[in-house]
């Protein structure tokens, strides 16, 4: 298992290193770049799309740091909230098959 207070506390030392600040307004727009750089990696067929994805980490850690989130704690509740959800199979007008989340009282 990977322990994400130990991944942030590196991230943040070797971002301090480097002399990046922390703007959380700019890593929001840096991780959306690095996810976007990924799809575009893939939708070519080109390799790196990992690769990307280990950056889009890195910036989510980072801002989950300097936000005070415990992004491991966030992390294992949404798996558990997402296994209790429920769905239902939709076919839309172009004949496509869709879930759609059944909202309840417990997860509205």
């Amino acid at each position: 298992m990977v322990d994400f207070k130990e991944l942030q506390k590196e991230i943040m030392e070797n971002r301090r290193q480097k002399g990046f600040g922390n703007d959380v307004v700019y890593d929001f727009c840096r991780a959306y770049e690095e996810l976007s750089e990924a799809f575009s990696k893939y939708n070519k067929g080109e390799p790196g799309v990992a690769e990307e994805f280990a950056d889009v980490i890195i910036f989510l850690l980072g801002m989950s740091h300097n936000l005070g989130f415990d992004l491991e704690k966030e992390l294992v509740g949404k798996i558990q909230k997402n296994k209790n959800r429920q769905y239902k199979k939709v076919i839309s007008a172009d004949g496509k098959e869709g879930f759609i989340r059944i909202k309840t009282d417990e997860d509205p």
